[in-house]
C-alpha cells in the first residue's frame, strides 16, 4: 500500500506529478495545509512541521520531497526516473534532487521575503549565486542531471513553473522558459495540472489564489 500526503497546489505537488509518472496504484490523503486552526495534530506522526509531501509505503514514512523522490525512483526502477547505482549519472542526479531542497526552495524564499544577508550567514548561499547556477547547469546539458530526464526534472520544473510564473521569484528567461518547454510536455504533467486545479478549485484560500492569478 502507497499512501500519499498532498494539499494541491503546493510544495507536493511535484511529488504528485512523480506519482503519475511512476504509473504505480496509491492513495491519496488530502491534507488542509490552509485550514483555520492549521493541520490537526495527529498529523505529526506522519510530518513532524505538518508539511506535505509526505508518504507511507508498506508502513515506511518518507518526508522531504528529495528523499521521497530517490525512495520512490529507486523501488520502482521500471519507470527509468533514476540512474541506478553505479551509473556515472548518479551523482549529478542526487546532487540535483538534493540542491531543490537545499538550495533552491530557501534562497527563493529569502529573496521573496526581502532577507538580507552574506552567503556565510546561511547554508544555502546567495540567491545571485543560485540563479548562476542555474543559469550554467542547463547551459550545459538538457536536464537537471544531464541528457535525459529523471526525477530531479520533475522537482526542478516545477519548482521553475510555480517561481518564475507565479511567485515571481525568478527572473522570466528564455533558458527557463525552454527548460519548461522540455520537460513540462508529458501527459503524466498534464493529468496533475487538471486534478490539482480541480481540488483547489474546492478550497476558498485557493479560489482567491486562483482569480488573483488569472487577473494578471
Amino acid at each position: 500500500m502507497l499512501t500519499f500526503y498532498h494539499a494541491p497546489w503546493s510544495r507536493s505537488s511535484a511529488i504528485f506529478w512523480l506519482m503519475e509518472e511512476l504509473g504505480v496504484d496509491y492513495r491519496m490523503e488530502l491534507v488542509d495545509i490552509r485550514a483555520e486552526g492549521g493541520v490537526p495534530e495527529d498529523y505529526r506522526a506522519i510530518q513532524p512541521n505538518k508539511k506535505v509531501p509526505a508518504i507511507d509505503h508498506d508502513g515506511v514514512v518518507v518526508t522531504e520531497r528529495a528523499a521521497i523522490a530517490i525512495y520512490l525512483a529507486d523501488t520502482f526502477p521500471e519507470a527509468g526516473l533514476a540512474p541506478m547505482i553505479g551509473d556515472p549519472a548518479r551523482g549529478p542526479y542526487l546532487t540535483a534532487l538534493v540542491h531543490h531542497d537545499a538550495v533552491f526552495d530557501p534562497a527563493i524564499c529569502a529573496k521573496v521575503h526581502g532577507l538580507e544577508y552574506v552567503s556565510n550567514d546561511y547554508p544555502f548561499g546567495l540567491y545571485d549565486d543560485l540563479i548562476a547556477y542555474l543559469e550554467r547547469r542547463l547551459s550545459e546539458q538538457p536536464f537537471a542531471a544531464g541528457d535525459r530526464f529523471t526525477a530531479a526534472d520533475i522537482l526542478l520544473a516545477a519548482g521553475i513553473g510555480y517561481t518564475m510564473n507565479i511567485l515571481k521569484g525568478l527572473p522570466d528567461r528564455k533558458m527557463f522558459r525552454d527548460y519548461l518547454e522540455r520537460t513540462t510536455d508529458r501527459p503524466a504533467y498534464h493529468r496533475v495540472q487538471e486534478k490539482d486545479a480541480a481540488m483547489a478549485a474546492e478550497i476558498p484560500a485557493l479560489q482567491r489564489m486562483m482569480a488573483q492569478v488569472k487577473g494578471t
